[in-house]
């Protein structure tokens, strides 16, 4: 089982690249389950036909002792299982605590036996990397990590933390740093800008997206580019970045 963690600023199209992944992953012949770590609970939604799914967090307010694994384990595109771990009211609570919460209360209902995934995505927001957006990391829960970024400042910057972090918990034996994938933004000289930063920061670009109005076009659909379009240039795009996430991740050997 692969164990992948997915990391980036809000808003660089982090969310979008994992779920064109995971539907590319799907056409490759793998079972995955995409887990969204973000309090928004949107990851997954063009997985479902633009529908939101209900997160863990919700469901454990609504049936409390009566979740069932049924109540926050969704059947996405092809063999792909949805998952959003949610957050607290806007203003109330920790949002990180709840991703916490959320992977308790998975393994509790025992929703990966259920799906028994070939590949884990966990999709998590990356501006900052408390204790619970660093869940993934720290708790085991991921093997390796992937950052989404762009030539632009903040991205980069989100970037340079996000590495930060996963090397100081790889010191401990856990998530490996994999490498970026450069989501383009047309940026002047983008490319070589990335590469620029990357020599401060560590690790390659695993594969460079380029800037293509058929994610719009399939969003606008509520699905993936990989359904909605599966003969377009930016379909092949990640079905090639999927392929190249296999090169660079490890099996997890447990």
């Amino acid at each position: 089982m692969r164990k992948i963690a997915i990391y980036g600023k809000g808003g660089i199209g982090k969310s979008t690249t994992t779920s064109n992944v995971a539907a590319a992953f799907s056409d490759l012949g793998y079972r995955v389950l995409q887990i969204g770590c973000d309090p928004k609970a949107d990851s997954t939604k063009n997985l479902t036909a633009g529908k939101r799914i209900t997160s863990v967090l919700d469901a454990i307010k609504e049936k409390g002792d009566d979740l069932a694994v049924d109540d926050v384990l969704y059947r996405g595109y092809g063999n792909v299982w949805c998952v959003e771990a949610g957050g607290p009211t806007p203003g109330i609570g920790c949002a990180g605590r709840g991703i916490i919460t959320a992977f308790e209360k998975l393994e509790e209902l025992e929703a990966y036996d259920v799906c028994k995934p070939d590949i884990i995505l966990y999709d998590v927001l990356g501006d900052v990397v408390c204790g619970g957006f660093a869940m993934p990391i720290r708790g085991g829960y991921a093997k390796d990590v992937v950052i989404v970024t762009s030539g632009e400042m903040m991205s980069l910057y989100a970037a340079s933390n996000i590495a930060s972090a996963v090397k100081n918990f790889g010191k401990r034996g856990y998530a490996h740093y994999a490498g970026v994938i450069l989501n383009s933004r047309n940026v002047p000289d983008e490319e070589n800008t990335v590469r620029k930063a990357l020599k401060e920061i560590g690790g390659d670009i695993i594969y460079t997206l380029p800037r293509d109005s058929a994610v719009q076009e399939a969003e606008n659909q509520g699905k993936t580019v990989v359904e909605a379009l599966p003969e377009s240039h930016m379909a092949e795009c990640y079905r090639n970045l999927a392929k190249q996430i296999l090169e660079v991740t490890t099996e997890d050997e447990e």
